[in-house]
């Protein structure tokens, strides 16, 4: 069952009570809409307290896509060029990184994905976004070094996060902290 909600802040919200839904989740897409999902067995009550407590972060979300969109959009000749610098850099990177180190990782992609920064597979093969080359050099290792902390730890326990920082020297917080004022193009 799909309504809408007039929120005196939010504007409209998106409501939807489904089957498929397994508990309650908000979607914020790049226009700005809201989507509140959630079971049959959550209230609507439950399900809209939930969305007041998230007033600030679905305010954060739209400011996001918002300053994305001011963003000059990078032509094909702009990608390409990261692609072949990355291609010419990062490799490289992760082979000094990971020997300083002492990790062993399978092979190294570059791709223009713009959802991760970087992802690690269940071998230690390792892909890494072209955009990774808009980043200051310090944030191009902490991603590096995050995914390959993924060869050893294929998840983000703690034990994961222990690994990384230790490795960046304690500042993994404050580094994940100003990655996250950088956003894939």
């Amino acid at each position: 069952m799909k309504s809408t909600l007039q929120h005196p802040v939010l504007g409209d919200i998106t409501i939807s009570r489904t089957l498929r839904a397994r508990r309650i989740s908000l979607t914020v897409r790049p226009s700005g809409q809201v989507r509140l999902s959630f079971p049959p067995y959550v209230s609507q009550h439950r399900a809209l307290e939930f969305l007041e407590s998230k007033c600030d972060w679905i305010l954060r979300a739209r400011a996001k896509y918002a300053a994305r969109e001011s963003k000059p959009t990078l032509s094909a000749e702009d990608i390409e060029r990261l692609r072949a610098e990355a291609k010419a850099t990062l490799p490289q990177r992760v082979r000094e990184l990971a020997t300083q180190f002492g990790f062993r990782y399978g092979k190294v992609t570059i791709r223009a994905t713009r959802t991760k920064w970087g992802s690690c597979t269940s071998q230690g093969n390792i892909s890494l976004s072209l955009f990774l080359m808009t980043l200051p050099q310090h944030l191009r290792d902490y991603v590096i070094i995050h995914e390959l902390c993924h060869t050893v730890h294929h998840n983000h326990s703690a034990q994961f996060h222990s690994l990384v920082n230790k490795i960046v020297g304690g500042n993994e917080k404050q580094l994940a902290s100003e990655l996250r004022q950088h956003s894939i193009q």
